[in-house]
């Protein structure tokens, strides 16, 4: 009996997650209607970011206008970025970190990157926090990108436990511009929210104040805002 209420209640979850990403697909074709990002062709889902990521990165930019972003993970989020990059002449400067060089050279085979966008090519190697082993950018925490007002977090390849904690050492180690947004994909997962949980702790330390919010379709993903964008929290 208990085996048959638990697929009773997978069923009723999976249902439940299947009607949230059809409301967010809804949601994102009426925000990006007659706008830079309308017709900008994507491939949501599966791999890349699903719509409520999609939906919440556009708001972003759309709204906030970032003019520094780093983006981990080069993909189906990049096509978006570059188009709304074209849109905005005030933009300075994309940094994306990759881990796959076959990858890169996929990628644009088949896609134009902007002239401000540059893909750092990082190869995968194993670290450990808290006894605990993730995937890592190679020479990760060399990285300097002062003034990032937007950091995108999709990569590396998921970890069990910490997963994506690269980008904790890098606002360990980089001074940060009072006002930002963080953006993480695949917060439904155990690692995804280990890691934000210390960015969190590692804000707290330097006395940054923020405001956080999860947005769940199939996958859910995590907004952290500083004061001045505290609304991409009600998106």
């Amino acid at each position: 009996m208990l085996k048959k209420i638990q697929e009773i209640v997978k069923v009723i979850k999976s249902n439940k997650t299947l009607s949230e990403e059809l409301l967010w697909s809804s949601i994102y074709h009426d925000a990006v209607k007659n706008t830079w990002a309308d017709n900008q062709p994507l491939n949501i889902g599966r791999w890349a970011g699903n719509y409520s990521f999609f939906y919440v990165l556009f708001r972003i930019l759309n709204d906030y206008k970032p003019k520094k972003i780093i983006e981990f993970g080069l993909g189906e989020s990049t096509k978006m970025i570059s188009k709304y990059i074209t849109s905005n002449v005030d933009f300075e400067k994309h940094l994306i970190i990759e881990q796959d060089i076959d990858w890169k050279n996929a990628y644009l085979n088949t896609n134009l990157l902007h002239q401000k966008s540059h893909i750092e090519v990082m190869p995968i190697i194993r670290k450990e926090y808290k006894g605990v082993t993730y995937n890592s950018y190679n020479t990760i925490e060399s990285l300097r990108f002062p003034d990032c007002d937007f950091y995108l977090i999709d990569g590396p390849f998921g970890s069990k436990g910490y997963s994506r904690f690269d980008i904790y050492t890098v606002l360990k180690e980089n001074i940060l511009l009072d006002d930002f947004i963080i953006l993480f994909d695949d917060y439904d997962r155990i690692g995804e929210k280990q890691t934000t949980q210390e960015v969190l702790e590692l804000l707290k330390s330097k006395n940054i104040e923020v405001f956080t919010k999860s947005y769940s379709g199939i996958k859910s993903v995590f907004v952290i805002a500083t004061k001045k964008y505290k609304y991409a929290v009600s998106l």
